[in-house]
């Protein structure tokens, strides 16, 4: 008997040392986001707040920007690595090609992305909603199809819709050339006006408004961060732009079905929590999608193009 009590209260001991020290893990996050843009930097915030709340003082970030630029973002997600963070989180296609390409092993959390098998070079075929890498995470793809008709409900009697995207951006082409099918299904003819970087953006733009009544700016990081390029182009020529996502509206669109970046990457926190708590396999997460979609409008360049807007429609406020 005093032998099966000695080792109950060792058992005992046991667990409550393995318990301590459950309770005392902390973890490392490395966070690479691509560019600094509101819609990128709500998704950061949104991720940080509920990994904040969930774990409190037992989580670090490492928040490094690649200032839009590739190269860059793989020497941060190499750095990650290096430094053998517990999990890395990328904001953006190109963060998250480069979290791939540094580490099979660390499970990597993206937000920001469009099309994960766009993103990842995944046949369509064999896409199941899973990535079976050591990825998952969450999506900003609002429904292109409502987007279409968006035009078609603002600008009935328009003919033309040029399309404007970064040629670089491989989800932004996925949006374009699907946007392009609804658009043409409803009526509209539509020409691709693709830019290299922003050294080209004003030039096609201009180029764009040379040839369209409506312009249309997906989920492009790029375009994201030049809105007042394209802005000064548009405005003097009274072209409207409907966009992608409500930080290119607000610098330079007139209507928007947007997503809240703020949501998708406090869900995606969410599943950093599951997978470093609770170890759930990152491999097969199922992607996750924006819970609502909005539509807004900028009643500064609604007023400037003399649109009334209909009802059912927000307005962007003014920062």
């Amino acid at each position: 008997m005093k032998k099966i009590l000695a080792l109950a209260m060792a058992l005992c001991m046991l667990l409550g040392c393995t318990a301590a020290l459950a309770e005392d893990e902390t973890y490392s996050i490395g966070i690479v986001q691509l560019v600094q843009h509101p819609a990128l930097d709500l998704a950061t915030k949104g991720f940080q707040d509920a990994l904040t709340e969930l774990l409190g003082d037992k989580v670090t970030f490492d928040l490094q920007n690649a200032s839009g630029d590739a190269a860059t973002c793989a020497t941060i997600a190499n750095g990650f690595v290096s430094a053998d963070v517990d999990l890395i989180m990328a904001n953006a296609t190109p963060a998250l090609q480069a979290a791939v390409a540094a580490t099979a092993d660390i499970p990597i959390l993206a937000t920001s992305i469009t099309v994960y098998d766009v993103a990842l070079d995944i046949p369509a075929d064999e896409w199941k909603g899973y990535t079976e890498l050591n990825v998952s995470g969450t999506s900003d793809l609002a429904p292109l199809d409502e987007q279409a008709a968006i035009i078609k409900e603002l600008f009935p009697d328009a003919k033309n819709v040029g399309l404007i995207y970064c040629s670089a951006e491989p989800n932004s082409l996925y949006q374009v050339t699907t946007i392009a099918g609804y658009l043409n299904e409803l009526g509209y003819e539509t020409t691709m006006f693709p830019f290299a970087d922003s050294n080209d953006l004003a030039s096609v733009t201009q180029s764009a408004c040379d040839a369209s009544d409506v312009l249309y700016i997906p989920t492009d990081n790029t375009a994201a961060s030049y809105t007042e390029t394209v802005y000064n182009v548009v405005q003097p020529m009274n072209k409207p732009v409907v966009t992608g996502e409500e930080g290119i509206c607000a610098g330079c669109g007139v209507a928007t079905l947007t997503i809240s970046y703020y949501d998708i990457g406090y869900a995606t926190g969410k599943m950093a929590y599951d997978i470093l708590v609770n170890g759930a396999d990152v491999s097969t997460m199922p992607i996750q999608f924006a819970p609502q979609f909005v539509k807004k409008y900028n009643p500064t360049i609604a007023a400037e193009l003399g649109l009334t807007i209909s009802e059912g429609y927000e307005a962007i406020e003014a920062e």
